[in-house]
């Protein structure tokens, strides 16, 4: 499953982020790399961006990278639902 089709609440581990290396560093560099911990807390207009959390950072992704980004869900947090 890639980022997209996360529910706001869920829970999810990064599996892998398949994109060109550019926005692959860039991803890294704001804390998406494989085996971390993300939220998605909640989806803009017409879900796009993303809102997600990753630790303590809160970051907006466009659609198009989410698409990229593959995770393995792990739960729901009810705090953010």
């Amino acid at each position: 499953m890639n980022l997209t089709l996360l529910q706001p609440g869920q829970i999810a581990q990064i599996k892998a982020i398949k994109t060109d290396e550019g926005i692959e560093q860039r991803l890294q560099a704001l804390g998406f790399r494989p085996n971390r911990e993300i939220t998605l807390i909640r989806r803009a207009w017409f879900a796009v961006p993303l809102h997600v959390r990753i630790g303590t950072t809160e970051v907006m992704v466009r659609r198009r990278e989410a698409e990229q980004i593959y995770l393995q869900e792990i739960g729901h947090n009810e705090a953010v639902a």
